[in-house]
C-alpha cells in the first residue's frame, strides 16, 4: 500500500517537534535543579562560616565567591554563592555584628544598548536612504529592481481619453475599434476560428496622435493599460532589457485582458547589425530577441494586445514586422482638410471664439499641419488675443499665429538701412508677381518686409487651395520660377545680386536635382532613377549624415550636374522674362509695399488688376554692398504642404 507523501511529511514534522519539546523540558529542569542546590548567602555569613572552619573549598571571581561547605546548612544545601565585599570595608563592619553583602551593579542593559543601538541606527538610516533612492529611481532603486519593468499602469480613470477626443484620423480609429470590440467580446470574434492580431503598429509622422490613439483604445476598452517607452528597456547593465521585457509581459498576463503600449519602438526594435559590425550581439539585440520571443509566446485569445508606435518604420527589424508578430500596421498620417477642421473644432471648444473665426478658413491655411501643430496654433492664437486684451479669439489672431509658426517671430526692432529695405521690397514682390503670373500656383496670401525669425528680412506666404499629393513637371518648373522671382527682381531692377536668395537657390537646386535623379524628368538622361530618396516617407528631414549613395559613373555625375544647371538656368531666364514684361507693375507694387510694409491678398490683387499709377522713368541705382553673413529675405512658403510623390 503506497503511503501518502503529505502524511509522511507531516509525521516527520510532528516527531521532530516532540523531540525538541522534550529536550527543552530537560534543559529547563536541569537549570532549575542546579539553581535549587546552590544557596545564596550574605557575605557576613560567609565570613562567620569561614572563621568557624565550616568551608571546605571556594572559587573566587572578581565579584562572586562560590564554594562547598563541610556541613550542610539548615536548608540542607552544601553549595553556596555570595557576593564579594571589599576586604578593608568588611573588617570595619565585622566588629559591629552587621549583616552585610555585596551589590553588583547590573550593566546588562547598558552593554546591550551600546552594541545594538548603533547597529539599529545604521540599518535604519541605510533603509531610509535606499527607499528614497528607490522612489526616485536612483542607485538603490536601480540595483534593487534592476530587472523590473518601468511600465506605468493606467486604468480607465487614468487615461481619461475616448475616441471622441481623437479627431482627423477616422481610418485609424476604425481599425482600432476592432481591437476594442475584441477586448470587450473575445468570444464573438473567435466563433469562426479567427484570432485577433497579436500586435498593432501605429505608424505616422511626429505629432499625429499615435500615443493619444493608444490611450483612447485603453479608455474605450476599460482594461489595464501598460505604457512604456522603448528607450526605458535598455540600461548600462547587460541583460536588464530582456528581464524588463519578461517582467512587462508577466504583469500584463496577470491582469489580462490588458493592453501593452510601447512608444518609440524604433529605440528598441532597430534592425540588428545596423549599429556595428554584422553579427554583433549587444544589449539592444538581446532585448529585441526577448521581445520577439514574447510575441511568439502569447496567445492573443487570452485578451492581451500589443500596441506600438514609431515614426521611423524603415529602420525596424524585419523580424518584428513579419506575420504573427505585428500583424497589422495602421498609418496615422497628417490630416487632410476635413480632418484639420475636426481637430480644430476639438481644440477650439476649449477657448472663446469670435464670430468671424471659422475652422474651415483656418484649415485652408494650414495644409500639412499635424494634430500637435494645430493644437499649438490654437494655443498661440489664444495667447495673442489675451495679450492684446480681447474678449475672444478672432480670425486675425489665427492668421498672426500661422505667420508666427511658419515664418517666425516678428522683429520690428530690427532696423534696415533704406537700401537694404528697398532691395527686400523688390525681392518679395518678385516672388509675388511671378506667382500671380503663372498658372497652377498657390495664391499669394501676404507679402511683408517686416523681419521675422532668424535672418528673414521679408517673407511671402502662399495659401494652397487644396491638398496636393502629386506634381507634374510643368508645376515643378513653375515652382522654381516663383522661388527665383526674388533673385530675378533684384537682377532686373538693380542689375546685381545679393545674399538674400540663398534659401531660394537651395530649394531650386534640390527640386532640379530631384527632377533629374529621382523623377526621370530629364530628356538627356532618360527615364531612370539615379538616386534614392534620402528622406523617410514620414519625415522631411534627411536620414544619415547627408551623404548621397552614388550608383553611377563619373561621366553620369557630370551629365547630372550639367542638366541640373540647365534646368535652373531655364527657370531663371523665364523668371527674368516675366518680370521684365511686368517691370512697371513691379515698380508700383514694390513702392506700395515700402509704404505699408505688408500687403494682403486683396490689396495685392487690386494693385495687379488696376495696374496703379505708372511711375516715371526710374534711374537704376547700383547699390554697393559688402558681403554680409546674412541669410537675407526668404520666401516663407509652407513647405509642409510640398509635393508628395
Amino acid at each position: 500500500m503506497a503511503q501518502n507523501p503529505q502524511f509522511t511529511k507531516n509525521t516527520q514534522f510532528n516527531t521532530w517537534y516532540w523531540l525538541a519539546a522534550i529536550l527543552g523540558i530537560l534543559v529547563i529542569q536541569y537549570l532549575f535543579g542546579t539553581a535549587g542546590q546552590i544557596a545564596t548567602i550574605p557575605y557576613s555569613e560567609f565570613q562567620g562560616l569561614l572563621q568557624g572552619g565550616k568551608v571546605a573549598e571556594i572559587g573566587i571571581s572578581d565579584n562572586f565567591i562560590q564554594g562547598k561547605l563541610k556541613e550542610p546548612l539548615p536548608s540542607g544545601q552544601t553549595l553556596f554563592s555570595t557576593t564579594r565585599v571589599d576586604p578593608g570595608f568588611a573588617q570595619e563592619l565585622q566588629p559591629y555584628g552587621v549583616k552585610y553583602t555585596g551589590q553588583v551593579e547590573s550593566t546588562f542593559l547598558r552593554d546591550i544598548l551600546s552594541w545594538v543601538l548603533p547597529v539599529l541606527v545604521f540599518f535604519g538610516l541605510w533603509a531610509f536612504l535606499m527607499r528614497r533612492m528607490a522612489g526616485k529611481g536612483g542607485l538603490g532603486g536601480g540595483l534593487m529592481q534592476i530587472g523590473k519593468s518601468k511600465a506605468k499602469v493606467y486604468v480607465e480613470s487614468d487615461t481619461g481619453v475616448r475616441f471622441d477626443d481623437v479627431a482627423g484620423v477616422d481610418e485609424a480609429k476604425d481599425e482600432l475599434r476592432e481591437v476594442v470590440d475584441f477586448l470587450k467580446n473575445p468570444e464573438q470574434y473567435g466563433r469562426l476560428g479567427g484570432r485577433m492580431p497579436k500586435g498593432v503598429l501605429l505608424v505616422g509622422p511626429p505629432g499625429t496622435g499615435k500615443t493619444l490613439l493608444a490611450k483612447a483604445v485603453a479608455g474605450e476598452a476599460k482594461v489595464p493599460f501598460f505604457s512604456i517607452s522603448g528607450s526605458e528597456f535598455v540600461e548600462m547593465f547587460v541583460g536588464v532589457g530582456a528581464a524588463r521585457v519578461r517582467d512587462l509581459f508577466q504583469q500584463a498576463r496577470e491582469k489580462a485582458p490588458a493592453i501593452i503600449f510601447i512608444d518609440e519602438l524604433d529605440a528598441l526594435g532597430r534592425a540588428r547589425g545596423l549599429g556595428g559590425l554584422a553579427g554583433g550581439h549587444d544589449e539592444k539585440e538581446q532585448t529585441l530577441n526577448q521581445l520577439l520571443v514574447e510575441l511568439d509566446g502569447f496567445d492573443s485569445r487570452t485578451g492581451l494586445v500589443l500596441l506600438a508606435a514609431t515614426n521611423r518604420p524603415e529602420i525596424l527589424d524585419p523580424a518584428l514586422l513579419r506575420a504573427g508578430r505585428f500583424d497589422r500596421q495602421v498609418l496615422v498620417d497628417r490630416p487632410d482638410k476635413k480632418g484639420r477642421i475636426q481637430i480644430l473644432k476639438v481644440h477650439a471648444s476649449k477657448i472663446k471664439l469670435a464670430p468671424d473665426a471659422d475652422a474651415e478658413k483656418v484649415a485652408a491655411l494650414t495644409p500639412g499641419f499635424t494634430g500637435a501643430d494645430l493644437a499649438n496654433l490654437v494655443n498661440e492664437a489664444a495667447l495673442l488675443a489675451t495679450r492684446r486684451g480681447a474678449d475672444a479669439v478672432t480670425m486675425a489672431d489665427f492668421n498672426n499665429a500661422i505667420e508666427r509658426i511658419v515664418a517666425g517671430l516678428e522683429k520690428r526692432n530690427r532696423l534696415l538701412n533704406p537700401k537694404e529695405r528697398e532691395v527686400v521690397a523688390y525681392h518679395e514682390m518678385g516672388h509675388a508677381l511671378v506667382a500671380l503670373a503663372l498658372p497652377g500656383i498657390d495664391p499669394v496670401h501676404k507679402v511683408s518686409i517686416i523681419p521675422r525669425g532668424i535672418g528673414a528680412l521679408g517673407y511671402t506666404i502662399q495659401r494652397p487651395t487644396e491638398d496636393r499629393f502629386l506634381m507634374t513637371r510643368e508645376e515643378l518648373e513653375n515652382k522654381m520660377a516663383v522661388l527665383l522671382g526674388g533673385r530675378g527682381a533684384e537682377l532686373v531692377v538693380f542689375g546685381h545680386l545679393s545674399t538674400g536668395a540663398a534659401n531660394d537657390l537651395a530649394q531650386v537646386t534640390d527640386i532640379a536635382r530631384s527632377m533629374v535623379t529621382r523623377y526621370g524628368m530629364s530628356e538627356k538622361l532618360g527615364n531612370v532613377a539615379l538616386e534614392k530618396d534620402e528622406r523617410s516617407f514620414l519625415s522631411p528631414n534627411p536620414l544619415g549624415n547627408g551623404t548621397r549613395e552614388r550608383s553611377y559613373s563619373d561621366e553620369t555625375a557630370t551629365a547630372i550636374d550639367d542638366e541640373v544647371r540647365d534646368i535652373v538656368q531655364r527657370a531663371m531666364d523665364r523668371t527674368i522674362g516675366l518680370l521684365t514684361e511686368r517691370r512697371a507693375l513691379l515698380e508700383t507694387t514694390a513702392r506700395r509695399l515700402l509704404e505699408k510694409e505688408t500687403l494682403d491678398e486683396a490689396e495685392l490683387l487690386h494693385l495687379v488688376s488696376t495696374g496703379g499709377p505708372q511711375p516715371a522713368d526710374r534711374t537704376v541705382v547700383q547699390v554697393e554692398q559688402e558681403p554680409q553673413d546674412r541669410s537675407g529675405s526668404r520666401s516663407a512658403r509652407q513647405e509642409r504642404g510640398g509635393a508628395r510623390t
